[in-house]
């Protein structure tokens, strides 16, 4: 599945978006992708930080986490990753997790439709955003 090129409707979307996951989940992959259809993306170091709401820093305005498991962050860096340095990102990416806007699984869903399911929810958000505003 490829995602039209496109940018928002409006061109450039002002929103923030902040990527979390652990290592090798595609973060950056997939705010490239964002960035490439005018969305304002980042990626949020959270996995590598003791401060368990260092995403929130950011003030974003939507968040996604991207999860996988251990067997496919071995199969995209080294079969020897480490189990316990996946634990350890685990528990720094659960504040993140449990308030994002969405999560994605990145070891079933490829890089097209992770983006794909991103893209899905940051128009949904635009169109409810665009009838609360019509409406109000």
């Amino acid at each position: 599945m490829t995602v039209p090129t496109r940018t928002p409707a409006s061109g450039r979307d002002d929103r923030l978006i902040v990527v979390v996951g652990p290592c090798a989940a595609g973060k950056s992959t997939l705010v490239d992708g964002l960035k490439a259809r005018g969305y304002r993306a980042m990626v949020s170091g959270q996995e590598h930080s003791e401060i368990p709401t260092l995403w929130r820093r950011a003030q974003p305005d939507v968040t996604i986490g991207l999860v996988v498991d251990l067997a496919t962050v071995r199969s995209r860096r080294t079969t020897g990753w480490s189990s316990a340095i996946y634990g350890r990102q685990q528990e720094r990416l659960r504040e993140a997790y449990a308030a994002a806007d969405l999560v994605i699984d990145t070891a079933i869903f490829d890089p097209d439709q992770t983006l794909a399911a991103a893209v899905e929810l940051l128009e949904g958000h635009r169109r409810d955003n665009e009838r609360r505003l019509s409406s109000g």
